[in-house]
């Protein structure tokens, strides 16, 4: 039986580590921009995760505890991917439900999270097996 752990993710060397797993879903970072935006969202309470299998990264979570009116403290999922050759084998889910148990531990109330539009299979994934109800659309404005 392969050997799996679920860990943050708090180096350099394991931050370039799960970065092709990343950029599978955040395919506009190149690894330089990837090392910038991370320095500066960790500084901004962001936490990273991954799941692992026989010690190789297979998905991997972004974090922020966040706090608004709407939902009280909450853990908000930046990322959540799971690499291709990995993915409906489980980790997601696994993964997913570590982040649910951390959220509960550092007293959150929820955990929320967006997913483009054109994601169909992401999305029964949050509804149907995680149980994620579907309540608002985002918008953007871009400043560029």
């Amino acid at each position: 039986m392969p050997s799996q752990d679920t860990r943050e993710i708090t180096a350099e060397s394991e931050s370039l580590e799960i970065f092709p797993i990343l950029v599978q879903l955040r395919d506009h970072l190149d690894r330089d921009s990837y090392l910038d935006l991370l320095e500066e969202m960790r500084a901004e309470g962001y936490r990273l995760f991954a799941r692992y299998v026989d010690g190789e990264p297979v998905a991997v979570a972004g974090v922020k505890i966040a706090t608004n009116f709407y939902l009280g403290r909450h853990a908000y999922v930046y990322d959540l991917v799971t690499d291709e050759d990995e993915r409906s084998t489980g980790h997601g889910e696994r993964l997913l439900e570590f982040v649910h148990e951390w959220a509960a531990e550092n007293g959150c109330k929820a955990v929320e999270l967006e997913s483009g539009q054109w994601r169909t299979d992401a999305h029964r994934f949050y509804t149907e097996r995680m149980g994620y109800d579907e309540y608002c659309t985002s918008f953007v404005y871009d400043l560029s």
